[in-house]
């Protein structure tokens, strides 16, 4: 299939139905975009939907294109912090955000967004040009080709874990803690909010306590739940 015209290229009808499509997918998700549904929405018949984009696929093309463009020239907006551990970070919460919160739309990238996509090459440009500074500054320990692949897979593969949770029970930190183990595998930096206090030591405790002998079922259940609360945090 041919690659999506530019998004600066795109004729007036032809914007108009990916608004459209990007509209639906982002109240109803992907399968909301049915052709029918869009050629509705932008006031087109559906014949046209197919000679200017081949077919639904074609137009999933368009859009995610579209939507990537935007986002990546978004964030091209923000300026890279000083610090290229922190401006790590802050571009994945970023990415976590935006996915979060247009879930539809960021599934639309993850199963359309190909990486012949001149706009997905943004993307990956600008996430060489944060670990190409990690690496100036002496703190890249990975390929960068090999940190770059980690970091996008992890990335991709902790969102789509966080949108198959209830809304009302997503797991946030869970995210933080693969953002973690990623900078910590790239740089060798430990992770930030590490503690090697009480919070470490129950989480060792934690670990060793099948091995540990002299306790009744009951006095073990009791400390992996006191040793589970420590290690969480938690006092209640």
């Amino acid at each position: 299939m041919d690659q999506p015209e530019p998004v600066d290229d795109l004729q007036p009808q032809q914007a108009r139905i990916i608004a459209a499509a990007r509209d639906l997918i982002a109240s109803g998700g992907i399968e909301a975009a049915t052709t029918r549904a869009v050629a509705t929405a932008a006031g087109v018949q559906a014949p046209t939907i197919y000679r200017l984009f081949g077919d639904k696929d074609g137009l999933l093309d368009a859009v995610a294109e579209q939507v990537m463009a935007d986002y990546v020239a978004q964030k091209g907006q923000r300026l890279p912090d000083a610090d290229p551990i922190a401006d790590l970070r802050s571009g994945w919460d970023e990415h976590l955000a935006f996915a979060l919160a247009n879930p539809g739309i960021f599934m639309v990238i993850a199963l359309r967004s190909g990486p012949t996509s001149p706009a997905s090459r943004r993307g990956i440009d600008a996430l060489r040009a944060k670990l190409r500074a990690l690496a100036t500054a002496g703190r890249l320990r990975l390929p960068e080709e090999r940190a770059l692949d980690l970091i996008h897979s992890a990335a991709t593969g902790t969102i789509l874990t966080l949108l198959r949770q209830p809304a009302d029970r997503r797991d946030l930190s869970l995210a933080d803690a693969a953002r973690e183990a990623i900078i910590a595998a790239i740089s060798g930096d430990a992770p930030e909010g590490a503690d090697h206090g009480e919070k470490g030591a129950a989480m060792a405790l934690r670990a060793r306590l099948p091995a540990i002998n002299g306790l009744s079922e009951g006095e073990r259940l009791l400390l992996s739940e006191i040793l589970d609360r420590i290690a969480a945090g938690s006092s209640s």
